[in-house]
């Protein structure tokens, strides 16, 4: 779950903000690796995984907790890095790439909802009643996935169709 940087996180010896302490993390600890594919290739931060104490009465048996920070790749104007921050709690042995690949996925969600509102209007509604609303969503929601799988579908469709001999193509007759 991404979190402020003012967060504070609980540790043995108290409370502590999330950005102090990113702070004090050590220079061997920021690993550069990829949480996914974008539109131009892939993804790289900076990213440090730091292991939370566990409390009973707020980590499940058999579950851990992290801070995770991502930190861009360059410095911006005023020459720091910009760092987000993630609290994480997971099954015990979840690898640091497992946790990055999740933070990761944020993009992809995100962009299904932008694609959603630009193709199918799912932003396209004043909420008067719960109901109206409900059918709303769920109908563009709806429509988003038959586009989405169409999308996935229609480029097999036409390789089959342009893979087959020119003389079946030359018995069709187009309109002009």
């Amino acid at each position: 779950m991404a979190v402020p940087s003012n967060q504070t996180i609980p540790a043995v010896a108290g409370t502590s903000r999330a950005d102090v302490l990113v702070a004090h993390a050590p220079d061997d600890a920021w690993k550069r690796r990829s949480c996914g594919d974008g539109a131009k290739g892939p993804r790289l931060f900076d990213w440090a995984v730091a292991e939370l104490p566990a409390y009973p009465d707020t980590t499940p048996p058999g579950w851990g907790r992290w801070l995770l920070a991502r930190r861009s790749l360059t410095r911006n104007s005023k020459g720091d890095y910009e760092i987000a921050y993630y609290l994480c709690c997971a099954p015990t042995g979840t690898t640091d790439e497992d946790l990055i690949r999740v933070a990761g996925a944020r993009w992809a969600i995100e962009d299904c909802f932008q694609t959603a509102k630009t193709e199918v209007g799912l932003d396209h509604y004043q909420v008067r009643r719960y109901d109206a609303w409900y059918r709303h969503i769920t109908l563009a929601m709806l429509a988003h996935t038959y586009l989405a799988i169409t999308a996935v579908i229609a480029p097999k469709a036409l390789a089959t169709a342009s893979s087959q001999s020119r003389w079946a193509r030359s018995s069709v007759s187009w309109h002009t």
